[in-house]
């Protein structure tokens, strides 16, 4: 009896020091997250959102007691990898106003691409963060020295089978297996999945990558043909008025060059700068021009969304699993404004000065179809910079460089870089010019500070788009000049204090877009809102190309649609539901296109412009044959 006694309070003391720092575990998740929905006033009301926010690292933790055998290891590491997660997603919480989700974890990836430059600029200037977790290394590094295992090594199996169930439950997890969904479910748990960051208030960080997960994992939309037929013919009459009075629009063929503005936008729409004029150049230019707002889907970060949108005349909206476009891509040919410029002759080029790996588009954009990509080693060395990153000048410069009079017209997509975020520590040439910016009150010194800074940028970009509108006035062959801002800088803490003038959410806060023919000898403006999407068939039609029924589809539905679209997170407006119909039938239309099986359904549509035909045709062997090899 004795020694029976003596070995169930030894197995009980080796228990309690693991169920212990599970406990502690929890607790400390709970309290380092700090969204209200897990935060220590929550903890008697709904435990189980607590519970459910540190499952995942205490089943992580419980694994590496398994194979080490040491709690006080096995739980530090957890206690730092949790720390780390919560850390990155309070930076993109800060900057970019949502939480971390399943798709951000494509970034790391990214990281050798020229991401690490980037996006370590978000990081803390601060060294103590960087102190505490040396700290925390040091710490596991002694602990795993001198812990002494708490159980034996030979367990009969028990440890192999606890192994094996313990991986297993984790790789569902991150698998996203339906059987998560019986805890992790609107029932149990709260969840809006339109909205990541009211979601993480609810429930936490950790949950709403857990749900966020399920709800994307498998989901695969299709296309329905006959919905997308009925569509198109509903639209027939329509459709053909518009494209034959887009064929009247008969000129010379334009050199087209599109500039997406890195972050720009007119900051007097926020409450407090109306009076102020901080792009001269946008208003000077757009008395003579096509402009308007233009709805962009994403908010302060993801400029590829954006730019997959122009690229390709696709809406986001309609793909919501594919949150990094370029990153998740997985076809050899994307059919686009580059590809139906190519048919018509066009030599296209992209130009960005940044290393051309990151966000994968030296593959994305081979696959969009561009002839060269001129990036950040084609750049010169020795380019004045007013902050970390290539100037809009030295943009511009590149641009006139790819120009020239004779040859086949040319497309030149260019990428700005200057005016990248983060704003708190951005190097400034000249301080004084920033110091001048006139600012609200209202706002902290740190916002004052981030605002500054964007400002003293963004007037470059303003100061440039006026340059370059300039230089190509003065060029021989008749060009396009289309200027546009992907998204608003990430001044988070900015606008939720001063708000816009406007009265919307920052996450659907417009920007603007220019269209500028330099010769004037094309169609008459025309002003409007439109969305990134409906940009390409707005240009093209300005140039004189028309013969795609698709990108006109894309300008009959532009007054309803446009205003849908918007960052991800986002809530959904009046409008959204009772635009349904139009709404879920393009849904259908893009998903075809995005799929090239869009053709036979417009056949009858397309301009009868055999040359034109024939080269896309040899194109399109060109880039079949290209995918296969690759």
């Amino acid at each position: 009896m004795k020694g029976n006694s003596t070995g169930w309070r030894a197995t009980l003391g080796r228990a309690l020091l693991p169920v212990s720092l599970a406990l502690v575990f929890v607790f400390y998740t709970g309290f380092l997250d700090g969204n209200p929905g897990v935060a220590s006033s929550a903890w008697d009301t709904q435990p189980l959102h607590l519970f459910a926010n540190a499952l995942p690292g205490l089943l992580c933790a419980t694994l590496l007691l398994v194979l080490t055998r040491r709690a006080l290891l096995s739980f530090a590491l957890a206690f730092v990898a949790q720390g780390l997660v919560l850390a990155i997603s309070a930076i993109k919480m800060k900057n970019l106003g949502s939480p971390l989700l399943p798709a951000d974890f494509r970034m790391v990836g990214q990281l050798k691409n020229g991401g690490l430059h980037l996006l370590g600029g978000y990081l803390p200037a601060s060294p103590w963060p960087y102190l505490a977790i040396a700290a925390a290394i040091a710490l596991v590094v002694a602990v795993a020295k001198y812990e002494p295992p708490l159980f034996a090594r030979r367990t009969h199996g028990l440890r192999l089978l606890s192994g094996v169930a313990l991986v297993a439950l984790i790789g569902t997890l991150v698998a996203g297996q339906p059987a998560w969904a019986h805890m992790y479910n609107n029932g149990t748990l709260s969840i809006q999945p339109w909205s990541a960051p009211a979601n993480a208030r609810d429930n936490g960080v950790v949950t709403t990558l857990v749900q966020f997960r399920l709800q994307n994992a498998g989901k695969k939309t299709k296309a329905d043909p006959a919905e997308a037929s009925q569509f198109i013919a509903a639209s027939d009459s329509l459709l053909r008025q518009h494209m034959a009075t887009a064929a009247t629009n008969q000129r010379q063929t334009p050199d087209i060059v599109v500039v997406q503005s890195e972050s720009f936008f007119d900051p007097s729409v926020i409450n407090g700068l109306q009076n102020d004029d901080f792009a001269p150049n946008l208003h000077r230019l757009a008395q003579h021009a096509s402009s308007g707002q233009l709805h962009v889907p994403t908010y302060g970060g993801g400029t590829i969304r954006t730019e997959f949108e122009v690229l390709t005349g696709l809406s986001l909206r309609y793909f919501p699993t594919m949150q990094f476009p370029y990153l998740e891509m997985h076809t050899g040919v994307v059919p686009g404004m580059v590809r139906a410029l190519r048919s018509h002759g066009y030599e296209t080029i992209a130009v960005h000065g940044n290393d051309p790996g990151f966000w994968n588009r030296t593959a994305a954009f081979k696959s969009l179809g561009f002839d060269r990509f001129v990036s950040q080693n084609d750049f010169p060395a020795d380019a004045r910079k007013h902050g970390e990153l290539m100037p809009d000048s030295a943009m511009t410069d590149q641009i006139m460089a790819q120009l020239k009079n004779d040859g086949p017209p040319q497309f030149v997509f260019a990428i700005s870089m200057e005016a990248h975020g983060p704003y708190d520590k951005s190097y400034i040439e000249d301080t004084a010019e920033r110091d001048a910016i006139p600012v609200p009150q209202g706002i902290t010194d740190e916002d004052k500070l981030q605002l500054r800074n964007y400002i003293y940028h963004m007037r470059h970009a303003d100061a440039e788009l006026g340059r370059l509108a300039d230089l190509l006035k003065q060029r021989e062959r008749p060009t396009l000049l289309l200027f546009y801002g992907d998204h608003l800088p990430a001044l988070t803490d900015t606008y939720a204090k001063l708000g816009f003038t406007s009265g919307k959410d920052m996450l659907a806060q417009t920007v603007p877009y220019i269209l500028i023919d330099a010769h004037g000898d094309g169609p008459a403006p025309k002003n409007g809102d439109l969305a990134a999407w409906m940009l390409p068939g707005r240009l093209m039609e300005d140039a004189g190309v028309h013969d795609d029924a698709y990108f006109a589809l894309t300008q009959v539905v532009a007054p309803q649609l446009a205003a849908l679209t918007h960052a991800p997170d986002a809530p959904e407006s009046a409008e959204d539901s009772q635009l349904k119909y139009t709404d879920v039938s393009m849904r259908n239309v893009a998903m075809l296109r995005m799929k090239r099986k869009l053709d036979p359904f417009v056949a009858q549509f397309n301009a009868p412009d055999t040359t034109a035909i024939a080269r896309q045709s040899d194109t399109q062997e060109e880039d079949a044959a290209a995918g296969a090899h690759q």
